[in-house]
């Protein structure tokens, strides 16, 4: 399945793109294109931690991800 997936802050720089496309095999969950991610782009690990949110709703690892769904990276954040 065709995955769009936005990505902000660090995880954006690590990406090297606001937006893109990945494939992954029959019907994936989110915690399987976190560790894809990760295999993918080592630099993802270094990161304390990040979520994913689909349509705008933080998505736990066991969430199957559906056909058409918004994916979006969101990067550890700090504030003050």
């Amino acid at each position: 399945m065709e995955i769009k997936i936005l990505a902000f802050g660090i995880a954006r720089e690590i990406l090297g793109s606001a937006a893109f496309s990945i494939q992954l095999p029959g019907q994936p969950t989110v915690g399987q294109l976190k560790a894809h991610l990760c295999r993918s782009f080592p630099a993802f690990e270094k990161l304390a931690s990040f979520a994913v949110a689909l349509n705008a709703e933080y998505a736990e690892d066991q969430q199957a991800i559906q056909p058409g769904d918004e994916v979006v990276i969101i990067p550890p954040v700090s504030g003050g």
